[in-house]
Protein backbone atom coordinates (compact mmCIF):
# COMPACT_ATOMS: atom_id res chain seq x y z
CA UNK A 1 0.00 0.00 0.00
CA UNK A 2 1.38 3.59 -1.09
CA UNK A 3 1.97 6.34 1.77
CA UNK A 4 -1.11 9.06 1.48
CA UNK A 5 0.57 11.78 -0.35
CA UNK A 6 -0.56 15.54 -1.48
CA UNK A 7 -1.36 14.69 -4.99
CA UNK A 8 -3.58 11.84 -3.60
CA UNK A 9 -5.04 14.45 -0.93
CA UNK A 10 -5.49 16.82 -4.02
CA UNK A 11 -7.21 14.15 -6.11
CA UNK A 12 -9.43 13.12 -2.91
CA UNK A 13 -10.07 16.48 -2.51
CA UNK A 14 -11.18 17.29 -6.24
CA UNK A 15 -13.31 14.29 -6.76
CA UNK A 16 -15.11 15.08 -3.27
CA UNK A 17 -16.01 18.76 -5.08
CA UNK A 18 -17.20 17.44 -7.52
CA UNK A 19 -19.26 14.69 -6.22
CA UNK A 20 -20.77 17.43 -3.89
CA UNK A 21 -21.50 19.74 -7.23
CA UNK A 22 -22.54 17.25 -9.56
CA UNK A 23 -24.42 14.65 -6.92
CA UNK A 24 -26.02 17.71 -5.34
CA UNK A 25 -27.60 18.79 -8.41
CA UNK A 26 -28.64 15.50 -9.50
CA UNK A 27 -30.56 15.16 -5.80
CA UNK A 28 -31.96 18.56 -6.20
CA UNK A 29 -33.60 17.60 -9.53
CA UNK A 30 -35.01 14.68 -7.73
CA UNK A 31 -36.66 16.07 -4.82
CA UNK A 32 -38.02 18.77 -6.60
CA UNK A 33 -41.02 17.48 -7.78
CA UNK A 34 -41.52 15.91 -4.24
CA UNK A 35 -41.03 19.02 -2.10
CA UNK A 36 -43.45 20.54 -4.51
CA UNK A 37 -46.20 18.19 -3.51
CA UNK A 38 -45.29 18.80 0.31
CA UNK A 39 -45.55 23.21 -0.30
CA UNK A 40 -45.02 25.05 -3.28
CA UNK A 41 -42.41 27.06 -1.40
CA UNK A 42 -40.24 23.55 -0.44
CA UNK A 43 -38.50 23.60 -3.75
CA UNK A 44 -37.18 27.23 -3.06
CA UNK A 45 -36.40 27.17 0.54
CA UNK A 46 -34.41 23.33 -0.37
CA UNK A 47 -32.19 25.10 -3.02
CA UNK A 48 -31.63 27.90 -0.67
CA UNK A 49 -30.11 25.60 1.28
CA UNK A 50 -28.28 23.78 -1.05
CA UNK A 51 -26.96 26.56 -2.64
CA UNK A 52 -24.91 27.13 0.46
CA UNK A 53 -23.43 23.92 0.35
CA UNK A 54 -23.32 23.89 -3.52
CA UNK A 55 -21.30 26.85 -3.79
CA UNK A 56 -18.56 25.54 -1.43
CA UNK A 57 -17.91 22.39 -3.39
CA UNK A 58 -17.79 23.87 -6.68
CA UNK A 59 -15.22 26.34 -4.91
CA UNK A 60 -13.16 23.08 -3.93
CA UNK A 61 -13.44 21.72 -7.02
CA UNK A 62 -12.14 24.63 -8.97
CA UNK A 63 -9.76 25.53 -6.85
CA UNK A 64 -8.19 21.77 -6.47
CA UNK A 65 -8.71 21.68 -10.36
CA UNK A 66 -6.62 24.83 -10.92
CA UNK A 67 -3.97 23.14 -8.57
CA UNK A 68 -3.72 19.99 -10.71
CA UNK A 69 -3.09 22.04 -13.54
CA UNK A 70 0.00 23.23 -11.93
CA UNK A 71 1.00 19.93 -11.05
CA UNK A 72 0.70 18.77 -14.47
CA UNK A 73 3.20 19.40 -17.14
CA UNK A 74 0.90 20.77 -19.99
CA UNK A 75 3.91 21.49 -22.29
CA UNK A 76 4.57 17.67 -22.88
CA UNK A 77 0.46 17.06 -23.50
CA UNK A 78 -0.73 15.86 -26.87
CA UNK A 79 -3.40 18.25 -28.74
CA UNK A 80 -6.07 14.92 -27.80
CA UNK A 81 -5.05 15.67 -24.45
CA UNK A 82 -5.27 19.68 -24.50
CA UNK A 83 -8.54 20.04 -26.60
CA UNK A 84 -9.65 17.61 -23.76
CA UNK A 85 -9.04 19.90 -21.12
CA UNK A 86 -10.19 23.00 -22.87
CA UNK A 87 -13.54 21.42 -23.34
CA UNK A 88 -13.70 20.71 -19.80
CA UNK A 89 -12.81 24.28 -18.23
CA UNK A 90 -15.34 25.66 -20.77
CA UNK A 91 -18.16 23.04 -19.85
CA UNK A 92 -17.05 23.76 -15.59
CA UNK A 93 -17.56 28.01 -16.75
CA UNK A 94 -20.77 26.52 -18.53
CA UNK A 95 -22.13 25.01 -15.34
CA UNK A 96 -21.02 27.62 -12.56
CA UNK A 97 -22.65 30.31 -14.50
CA UNK A 98 -25.61 28.04 -15.43
CA UNK A 99 -26.43 27.50 -11.90
CA UNK A 100 -25.64 31.38 -11.30
CA UNK A 101 -28.50 32.24 -13.22
CA UNK A 102 -30.90 29.89 -12.27
CA UNK A 103 -30.03 30.37 -8.53
CA UNK A 104 -30.73 34.52 -9.42
CA UNK A 105 -33.42 34.71 -12.16
CA UNK A 106 -37.57 35.08 -11.10
CA UNK A 107 -38.23 33.10 -14.72
CA UNK A 108 -39.65 29.80 -14.23
CA UNK A 109 -38.56 29.18 -17.86
CA UNK A 110 -35.14 30.69 -17.49
CA UNK A 111 -34.71 28.46 -14.24
CA UNK A 112 -35.23 25.33 -15.68
CA UNK A 113 -33.44 26.04 -19.10
CA UNK A 114 -30.32 26.93 -16.93
CA UNK A 115 -31.21 24.46 -14.45
CA UNK A 116 -31.40 21.53 -17.43
CA UNK A 117 -27.77 23.23 -18.83
CA UNK A 118 -26.06 23.52 -15.56
CA UNK A 119 -26.18 19.91 -14.96
CA UNK A 120 -25.72 18.87 -18.44
CA UNK A 121 -22.67 20.82 -18.35
CA UNK A 122 -21.31 19.63 -15.20
CA UNK A 123 -22.09 15.91 -16.10
CA UNK A 124 -20.07 16.46 -19.00
CA UNK A 125 -16.98 18.33 -17.33
CA UNK A 126 -17.32 14.58 -15.06
CA UNK A 127 -16.79 13.20 -18.14
CA UNK A 128 -13.75 15.11 -19.55
CA UNK A 129 -12.22 14.66 -16.35
CA UNK A 130 -12.17 10.62 -16.20
CA UNK A 131 -11.07 11.11 -19.94
CA UNK A 132 -8.12 13.20 -19.51
CA UNK A 133 -7.35 10.74 -16.56
CA UNK A 134 -7.46 7.37 -18.93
Amino acid sequence: MNDLGLSEIRLFLHLLGVAGWVGGQLTMAAMVPVLRRLDPDAPRIAANRFGRVAWTFFALAVSTGIWNLFEVSLSGRDTAYLTTLLVKLLLVGLSGGAAAVHSNTSSVAVRGFTGALGVMAALGALLMGVVLSS
